[in-house]
């Protein structure tokens, strides 16, 4: 193949859906990933998610730079480096965010992307087991369902919050994004249900795009302003792949920023520090990262958890219970039932999001990850708007170089202060009955950190990355001098060339940001298409 109609460089969460809009609409489109397929049970059995983040087979595994914020701290930061991305190794929890989160989207000047104008396209994108509604959708590529791997305490704790004074949503992803309910998880029969497996394996019809694995993008391909194709790196030979149309970048808040600069589009001065010729000053180039942040509060219990299910003959039957009937612990997100709450009373929409688990984590002498021996839970307190804003920049101009990652996940001590009352409202919820009555210990903090100062140090301790890293190429107006796109995701100055992945948020939405990437691949298909006058299909 030396031609196409299209190019998508990243077979990511928002690349899936957007290869398989662009064909369905009857373009020939290449769809180009550095990684390789999803299609082996560590990605389609939801407990295995732990064999493959920080696994580099599967997983870009990125070294962030040394966090002042968090004690000089240099965390890894997981990408997918396999098709479908993100949605190929996540926890599953699938939230769309707020309706105030995309209105804030256009009272920062993005036309086009306010709640109601996204609601379509995540209705479109849906397959939900709740059937569909005014909000929610049926019959779409990924399937949004109710979680498998249920325990009687996770409904204590949802009863425990509504004791606290939290609101009983019916449906966090509905009507109302405020208040408690159940997770629900992008897996169709107890299996992941990735945006590879939605868009492209389980197609409904249309022209297939073309999949280019272990394909690794070199730099997008410029004449007179204009992207005509790429050059790659494919088996240890260096190709090229012409566009007649224009190529769409769909590589990720990390490696996206780091692709235009190597295509010589970013900050001038960065860029010839590296001796990459200036094809487009865009200043705002890796510049906006935005991650959200946060710690957990563990407890051990008294009854049953998926740490007891791991474990002798009750692991052996979780094992045959998958097998026969997809359901129990080998089914579990990371997440079972998540509150979104205001801790101050005059705050636009929610800050925090509350998330239960019915399992809690150790580390073990190597610093990995590891179930806890006995009956535990986690509540996991996260920061949805945080201050800082980091950068991703060039190493080096060598295209197989990582990013170099700078940001504080801690911005400012109104961020740990919001943290501090997270932890407030997951203890108070934890003090209601029915729940109280199973915890016996508070692991961590500890019951003896009760003062704000003794928190405010713990959670420079022991806040973590959530790994939803946004905003690096964000959608803006043309005046705007750190926009990377316009409103319809086309990269500012350069014709037939588009990004749509999460790097174009120009602030984080509450929650997990995977439902949020793929409705931007989703529609930024119809953006592409009414660029090249062709008719939408949203419904």
């Amino acid at each position: 193949m030396e031609e196409t109609d299209l190019i998508v460089v990243g077979g990511g969460s928002a690349g899936c859906a957007m290869a398989g809009r662009l064909a369905e609409a009857g373009l020939a489109v290449a769809l180009i990933e550095a990684g390789g397929t999803d299609r082996h049970m560590r990605s389609r059995i939801p407990a295995l998610t732990s064999a493959i983040v920080q696994n580099p087979a599967y997983d870009w595994c990125y070294q962030v730079e040394p966090d002042p914020s968090l004690g000089g701290r240099a965390d890894i930061w997981p990408a997918g480096r396999m098709l479908g991305g993100g949605s190929a190794l996540n926890g599953m929890m699938f939230i769309r965010g707020h309706r105030w989160d995309y209105d804030e989207w256009a009272r920062q000047g993005v036309a086009g992307w306010d709640y109601e104008a996204v609601l379509p396209y995540f209705r479109r994108l849906e397959d939900n087991e709740r059937g569909a509604d005014t909000w929610r959708g049926a019959g779409g590529p990924i399937a949004v369902s109710e979680g498998r791997a249920r325990y009687p305490i996770t409904d204590q704790w949802i009863a425990a919050a509504q004791a606290a004074g939290i609101a009983r949503s019916p449906d966090l992803n509905g009507e109302s994004a405020e208040g408690v309910d159940y997770v629900q998880v992008s897996q169709r029969g107890g299996e992941r249900c990735s945006a590879a497996r939605g868009y492209l394996h389980e197609r409904r019809g249309g022209k297939a795009p073309a999949i280019l694995l272990g394909a690794q993008l070199l730099r997008i391909l410029i004449d007179n302003n204009r992207a005509i194709g790429i050059v790659y790196w494919q088996d240890g030979v260096e190709k090229m792949l012409r566009a007649r149309h224009g190529v769409v970048l769909s590589a990720g808040a990390m490696n996206t920023p780091r692709l235009l600069m190597l295509s010589g589009i970013g900050p001038a001065d960065h860029l010839r520090a590296h001796g990459i010729d200036v094809v487009r000053d865009l200043p705002g180039v890796g510049g906006n990262l935005q991650d959200h942040v946060g710690t957990h509060v563990v407890n051990e219990v008294d009854v049953r958890t998926l740490n007891s299910d791991a474990q002798g003959l009750r692991g052996a039957w979780q094992l045959l219970r998958y097998a026969l009937a997809r359901r129990g612990a080998l089914t579990t997100a990371i997440g079972h039932a998540q509150a979104f709450v205001k801790s101050r009373s005059d705050l636009p929409a929610p800050n925090l999001q509350i998330s239960f688990a019915a399992f809690a984590f150790d580390f073990d002498a190597r610093g990995r990850l590891m179930l806890r021996k006995t009956p535990s839970v986690s509540t996991l307190v996260g920061l949805m708007r945080p201050s800082h804003r980091g950068r991703i920049s060039l190493r080096s101009a060598d295209a197989f170089a990582p990013p170099k990652i700078a940001h504080r996940q801690l911005g400012s001590d109104d961020d740990i202060d919001q943290i501090v009352e997270g932890i407030g409202i997951a203890r108070s919820i934890l003090r209601e009955t029915p729940i109280a009555t199973h915890i016996i210990d508070e692991l961590r903090p500890g019951p003896d950190l009760t003062d704000p100062q003794q928190l405010r140090a713990y959670v420079k301790m022991a806040s973590i990355p959530l790994y939803h890293p946004v905003g690096t190429a964000k959608m803006g107006r043309a005046d705007d001098p750190q926009a990377v796109v316009d409103a319809d995701l086309a990269v500012i100055g350069i014709d037939g060339l588009w990004v749509a992945d999460a790097s174009v948020m120009p602030t984080l939405p509450a929650g997990n940001t995977n439902a949020t990437a793929i409705m931007i691949g989703d529609k930024g298909a119809d953006h592409v298409l009414k660029r090249l006058d062709r008719p939408s299909q949203v419904r």
